[in-house]
Parts: structure tokens; C-alpha cells; sequence
């Protein structure tokens, strides 16, 4: 049987001390969609999509449609009735996309803290793409907040693309308390992921650098796994409040320094990320959400120390 992880993710399990678990987990990965999967997907009203655009920049975007917009196609394929908006660094490769791409997913119930993340070849169809499923695996319940969705009337404005992080921009990522990331291995398969904390466990270290911690997770690293072989990276922070996204892309780099490490509460490890192009959307997204109730597993920060 063909090993479902790459080099990479190989890699860092066996730096991390984890291939034993990573073994285990992989039980969980499928080449066909689970009845379970069929279903749960069938309940969303929001997805991830991480894919390059036509540069071989990594973008991670948010489609959104009511539920039954994503629906299984068989046992191996998606239909997504749904776009990113105008000016969304995606929206012209996915609305174009007539050869198969590659894209990473990652489907999120913030009210029932259960996600799923889904990898494969997408081509445009209609008004959205069709994905052929390459993998499908559900993700632990940890780090997600408890979030309620509302739908409301919104009028996306035209992007903002800037080189770095502006004051209003800077202060969305200090407080978020979540955020996605878009990854590929060194082929290009592509991969999304979501990522939780306390609103501070991501720091902006200049306009042009992060840092966040890795927390404990499935022992997968399909994240680290692709930065382990392609530093190219996308991030996705949502406004849940004003329905506005901020999209990132750049290079991430794992600090596997022990010191530096223990120095924040919870942290493995930690990812550094540099930036190369902002692109704010205000008004993207219909969806506005309710006040988060945060994941019992969200190790302390600083900022949810002070207003703790």
C-alpha cells in the first residue's frame, strides 16, 4: 500500500517523535468519501479553498453558499456551487480553471466544532469548480471557537493589496482566534488547514512577520510537512464580525528551538512568516457570526491573560 504522507511530512513526525501516532492517524485519511463526510458537507455554508495562482503563489480563499453548495459527487468527487468574489487572488483561476489544479479544502462547523479537510483537482463547472478527491479526513474538535452564522446583504468593495501589514490590518491578526493556512508539497499538491488559539497566540513582528505557536495536534503535519519542502505559504484571517477577509501570501519557516519554544505557553514548536502581498476584501462574505465561545484547549496567551 502507497504511504499516504510525503517525504516531508515523514520528516517532521520523525524530528517531532511522533511516527508511531502519525501511523495511527492515518487510518483516517481516504482516497473515497466516508457516508459521514457525505453528510456533514452537506450541512456547510462556508469552505476553505487553498490553491497558487498563476504565479505559483499560494492564496488560501473563503467560498460561501447555503447549505448543499458543497455536494458529493460519487464517492470521489465534490461540486462546489461557489466562486471566491471579484478581486479574491483565486477567483479568476478557479472561475478559468478548464485543466485539472490542484487545491487544498478544509470545511469548518463552528457551532459543532467539527471540521474536514479534503485535497484534490479542481476544474471549473457553472458558477463553481468540481474537485476529483485525492484525500478526505476529519480533524480533531481542538482550537475551533464556537461560532453561530447569520446570513446578511453585503457589497464586496474592491481589493487592497498592499506589501505589508497596515495599522487596521496588523490589529485583526493580533486579536484573531483563528485563522487558514494554504500549503503545497514540492509537486504542488495543494492543502488547507485551519489554525485556533486565544486571540495573541498569532504575533505581528513587523508589517512583514508573524509568528504563531504549533500546538499539539493529529501528529500528521501536513502543514509543516509541505514547509519542510516548499516554504511557499497563504493565510486566510476572517473578520467574523464585518464579513471583510484579509489574505496573505509569503514563506513560513518551522523554529524548532526548544528554548524559544517554551518560552509561549503551549507551543511545540513555533512558525515563522514572511510576508510578501496583503489583499483586503472588505464586505467579502455574507456570513456574519456570533460572539466566539473559545475551545477549552486554547493554551493562555498574554492579550487573553489581560482581558481574561
Amino acid at each position: 500500500m502507497p504511504d499516504v504522507y510525503h517525504e516531508g511530512e515523514r520528516a517532521v513526525q520523525a524530528r517531532a517523535g511522533v511516527l508511531d501516532q502519525a501511523e495511527f492517524s492515518s487510518a483516517a485519511i481516504h482516497a473515497r468519501i466516508p457516508d459521514v463526510a457525505r453528510d456533514f458537507l452537506a450541512g456547510q455554508v462556508m469552505l476553505v479553498l487553498g490553491a497558487a495562482d498563476r504565479d505559483g503563489r499560494p492564496w488560501a480563499s473563503l467560498l460561501t453558499g447555503a447549505p448543499g453548495f458543497l455536494r458529493a459527487q460519487g464517492d470521489s468527487a465534490l461540486s462546489v456551487d461557489a466562486l471566491p468574489v471579484p478581486g479574491d487572488p483565486l477567483h479568476a483561476e478557479l472561475a478559468g480553471a478548464a485543466e485539472p489544479f490542484p487545491v487544498g479544502m478544509v470545511a469548518v462547523d463552528f457551532a459543532g466544532r467539527r471540521r474536514m479537510r479534503m485535497n484534490g483537482r479542481a476544474t471549473a463547472a457553472g458558477l463553481g469548480v468540481r474537485v476529483r478527491l485525492d484525500q478526505v479526513y476529519a480533524n480533531c474538535p481542538k482550537y475551533i471557537q464556537k461560532r453561530e452564522p447569520r446570513w446578511t446583504g453585503t457589497v464586496p468593495a474592491a481589493p487592497l493589496r498592499t506589501e505589508g501589514l497596515r495599522d487596521g490590518q496588523a490589529a485583526l491578526v493580533t486579536l484573531a482566534d483563528t485563522f487558514f493556512v494554504a500549503t503545497a508539497d514540492r509537486e504542488g499538491n495543494a492543502d488547507a488547514s485551519h489554525r485556533g488559539g486565544n486571540p495573541g497566540f498569532v504575533e505581528v513582528l513587523s508589517p512583514t512577520r508573524l509568528r504563531w505557536p504549533d500546538y499539539v495536534g493529529n501528529s500528521m503535519f501536513g502543514t509543516l510537512g509541505n514547509l519542510e519542502v516548499n516554504p511557499a505559504a497563504g493565510l486566510l484571517f476572517p473578520d467574523w464580525e464585518t464579513g471583510d477577509t484579509l489574505q496573505l501570501t509569503g514563506t513560513a519557516r518551522v523554529d524548532w528551538d526548544a528554548r524559544r519554544a517554551a518560552a509561549v505557553p503551549g507551543a511545540q514548536r513555533l512558525v515563522e512568516f514572511t510576508v510578501d502581498e496583503v489583499v483586503q476584501l472588505r464586505g467579502s462574505s455574507p456570513l456574519r457570526w456570533s460572539a466566539p465561545v473559545r475551545s477549552r484547549f486554547n493554551p493562555p496567551t498574554v492579550h487573553s491573560e489581560r482581558v481574561g
